[in-house]
């Protein structure tokens, strides 16, 4: 009989991922239905100044052809737009259009009330405490 053992810590921290996920993406999708889960790879790797869609993609550890597909979503949905690159004339930069910026307060707004909801549940020196730890794993690896 095979010895079971608790999840690893690498289940367990996704997991919380996709459940933290699912709750922000509830509330992002009480804003705009057309909005996917999918789509929180650009606002979340998005620069406010602009960025190109191949680092965009690599940030977000996609294919351009995958990123940009995504891109012409939000395009469309009216929270992004191309210009041209100030740098680069050929290029285009990915900007936030007003919409967009709302959008991205809205965003921040649902993910504060998630971390006020596990500040809740683990108490703000637990809350204190994972953050403190995540970010030293994060800059560990």
């Amino acid at each position: 009989m095979a010895a079971t053992h608790p999840p690893h810590v690498h289940a367990l921290l996704y997991e919380a991922y996709l459940r933290v996920s699912d709750v922000v993406f509830e509330g992002a999708k009480a804003m705009d239905a057309r909005v996917r889960p999918s789509h929180a790879a650009v606002f979340f790797h998005m620069e406010h100044e602009g960025i190109r869609l191949g680092r965009l993609a690599e940030k977000a550890q996609m294919t351009p052809q995958a990123m940009g597909e995504l891109v012409d979503d939000l395009e469309e949905f009216g929270y992004l737009r191309r210009v041209p690159d100030p740098t680069d004339r050929r290029a285009k930069l990915i900007v936030f259009t007003e919409e967009g910026d709302a959008a991205l307060r809205t965003g921040y707004k649902i993910i504060d009330d998630v971390e006020r909801r596990m500040a809740g549940l683990l108490g703000e020196e637990g809350f204190g405490d994972l953050h403190r730890m995540l970010t030293r794993i994060i800059t560990y690896f």
